[in-house]
C-alpha cells in the first residue's frame, strides 16, 4: 500500500490517540463478567459534542488486566473495535501493547522522567541518573508510540484529522507522518512544559527525540502561552530550530525545523459549569455534605466553623505537604483560628506503584496526623484528611469552601482551581500558586502564592479567611465566570478546527 493511501477497510475521518481512553475494565468477581466503567474529561465532550456521524475513531491502550481481555475480544470483531454499548456510542480501539513494553514506557519513561522534567521535580543532587536501564526503557517507549503510529495510520481515512494527546505519545506526530503524510495531524501538551536549561537534563539525544516527534504535527497546542513559549524555546536551544511570531492569538507563532514547519497554538481548558452545578446538588452529594457538617462541628461560641478546602491526588507536584504545614504555620500564627476552622485536605492516592509516590502518600498523611495530635482536641479535629477517592464527596466539600487552597509547585492547568468558584455555596477565596497554568486566566481574582513559601501561603490562607464576605462573593462570581469561558467541547473543537476539521 503506498504511503498516502488509506487502508480499504478504514475511514476514520477524525482519531483521537490518547494513553486512557473513555472506558477501563475490570472483572469485580472470579470468573464473572468484564464490568466497563465509563470516565469523562474534555475529550470525551468533545468527542460527544461533533456527534457519530463524525466517522471519529479514539485509539487508546489497555491498562490493566481487564483492558487487555476486552482489547483481544474486540480485535476478534472485523472492525477491531470495542462493543459500542460499553463506550456510550463512540468508536474506541483500544491496543493490547505487551505488558513489559506498557509497564516501561508508562512508568518507566513518561511518569518517572517526562513527567519529572516537566514539573521540576527532580532533587538534583541525587536525580536524575541515566544509564543502560534507562535506555532499555527508552526503546520501549519507542515500541510504544509505534504502536499508536501503527494504528492510527490503520484507521485514519484519507486527509483524516488526528488529535494527539500528551506526554506519553510525543514520537507519535513523526511516526505518523512517515506512514501517512496524507494526514492532518495535530499533538496537545496537557502538562507544563520545561524552560531549556531544566529540560537539558534528558539525554541528548531523548531530549532532541521529543521535540523532533511533536514537530512531525502539523500543529502543536498547550494549554498556556507560558508553556507554548517553553517549548519554541527548547526547539530553538536543542535542535536549532527557527522560531518566528509570538504566542498573542492565533497560530502567530511558527517552528521550522528539517524544511518543516509546524504552528503552535494555545487552548486553555476550562470547567463544565451545567454538569458541575447539577451534579452537585445530587443525592449523594446532599448525604456527604450532611456527614461532613457533622465532622466539622461548630465553634465553642457555636459559630459555624470556616473551612479551607483543598482536592488533589496524591501527585508530587500538587504540594500537599507544603500546603498542610502552611496550615499548621496558620495555627501557630494566628491562635485565634484554634477551633475556628477545619483543613478538609481530599489527597486521593496517586501511582502507588511508584515507591516516591506511596513515600509522599505517607508523609501526608503522617502531617496530617501531627497537626491533630498538636492542636486538635474533644469536639475539633484540625484535619479532616480523606484518602478515599470519593467525587460526591468532593463536590460537598466544594460547596462548604470558604478557601479553596491550590498551590501547586507547577500544573499545566488545574481544574480543581476552576471547579471550586462554579460550585461553592458562598462563594470561596481562591488561594493559588502562580505556577498553575489556571493562574494565567484567574490571576486578577485569586490570592497570589509563592508555592515554595509557607508563610506567605499560611498568610494568604488568613487574607481568604478574614475577607468580607461580599468581596469574596464577588471574587469567586468573576471567578467561575472565567473558569468557564472554555468549557470542555470548546476545548476540543478549537484544536479540530485549527487543523480544518
Amino acid at each position: 500500500m503506498a504511503a498516502t493511501e488509506a487502508p480499504e477497510a478504514r475511514s476514520a475521518r477524525i482519531l483521537v490517540a490518547s494513553n486512557r481512553g473513555p472506558v477501563s475494565y475490570s472483572r469485580p468477581e472470579e470468573n464473572g463478567p468484564l464490568t466497563a466503567k465509563r470516565g469523562g474529561g474534555g475529550l470525551v465532550s468533545g468527542l460527544s459534542a461533533i456527534g457519530p456521524e463524525a466517522g471519529a475513531v479514539w485509539v487508546c491502550a489497555a491498562l490493566g488486566s481487564g483492558d487487555r481481555e476486552a482489547a483481544r475480544r474486540a480485535a476478534e470483531h472485523p472492525d477491531g473495535l470495542l462493543d459500542r454499548a460499553d463506550t456510550g456510542g463512540q468508536a474506541v480501539r483500544m491496543l493490547d501493547i505487551p505488558e513489559e513494553t506498557f509497564r516501561a514506557a508508562y512508568h518507566g519513561v513518561a511518569n518517572s522522567v517526562l513527567w519529572f522534567v516537566h514539573h521540576l521535580l527532580y532533587q538534583t543532587p541525587l536525580e536524575p541518573a541515566f544509564d543502560v536501564g534507562f535506555a532499555r526503557e527508552w526503546a520501549e517507549y519507542e515500541a510504544y508510540n509505534t504502536a499508536f503510529a501503527d494504528a492510527l495510520a490503520e484507521e485514519a481515512g484519507k486527509d483524516a484529522v488526528v488529535l494527539v494527546q500528551d506526554y506519553h505519545l510525543t514520537l507519535v506526530p513523526q511516526l505518523l507522518r512517515e506512514r501517512r503524510p496524507d494526514l492532518r495531524i495535530g499533538h496537545f501538551s496537557h502538562t507544563p512544559w520545561a524552560p531549556p536549561d531544566y529540560y537539558r537534563m534528558l539525554p541528548d539525544a531523548t531530549a532532541a527525540a521529543v521535540l523532533r516527534g511533536i514537530l512531525g504535527a502539523d500543529r502543536a497546542a498547550f494549554l498556556t502561552r507560558r508553556w507554548a513559549e517553553a517549548f519554541a524555546a527548547c526547539c530553538a536551544r536543542v535542535l536549532g530550530a527557527r522560531v518566528e511570531g509570538e504566542v498573542q492569538g492565533g497560530d502567530a507563532l511558527r517552528i521550522t525545523y528539517e524544511g518543516r514547519t509546524t504552528q503552535i497554538g494555545v487552548h486553555g481548558l476550562g470547567a463544565d459549569a451545567d454538569f458541575l452545578r447539577e451534579r452537585a446538588h445530587r443525592d449523594d452529594v446532599a448525604e456527604r455534605l450532611a456527614q461532613l457538617r457533622e465532622q466539622i462541628g461548630h465553634a465553642p461560641d457555636g459559630a459555624a466553623r470556616r473551612t479551607i478546602v483543598r482536592v488533589d491526588r496524591t501527585e508530587l507536584s500538587k504540594n500537599i505537604v507544603r500546603g498542610l504545614h502552611a496550615y499548621r504555620r496558620l495555627l501557630e500564627d494566628r491562635p485565634e483560628w484554634r477551633e475556628r476552622v477545619v483543613h478538609l485536605a481530599f489527597a486521593y492516592p496517586s501511582r502507588q506503584d511508584l515507591a516516591v509516590y506511596r513515600d509522599y502518600t505517607a508523609e501526608v498523611a503522617r502531617v496530617a496526623e501531627e497537626i491533630n495530635d498538636t492542636f486538635g482536641g474533644p469536639g475539633w479535629t484540625p484535619v479532616l484528611l480523606h484518602v478515599q477517592d470519593d467525587f460526591a464527596r468532593s463536590l460537598a466539600a466544594y460547596r462548604l469552601a470558604d478557601v479553596a487552597l491550590v498551590n501547586p509547585i507547577r500544573d499545566g492547568m488545574n481544574l480543581v482551581a476552576k471547579e471550586i468558584p462554579v460550585v461553592s455555596e458562598e462563594g470561596c477565596a481562591l488561594v493559588l500558586s502562580r505556577e498553575a497554568g489556571a493562574f494565567e486566566e484567574m490571576r486578577q481574582d485569586a490570592i497570589e502564592v509563592n508555592p515554595y513559601d509557607v508563610t506567605a501561603t499560611a498568610e494568604a490562607v488568613h487574607a481568604g479567611l478574614t475577607m468580607e464576605r461580599g468581596e469574596r462573593a464577588a471574587r469567586a462570581a468573576r471567578l467561575a465566570t472565567a473558569a468557564t469561558a472554555l468549557p470542555p467541547s470548546r476545548w476540543f473543537l478549537d484544536q479540530l478546527h485549527a487543523l480544518g476539521g
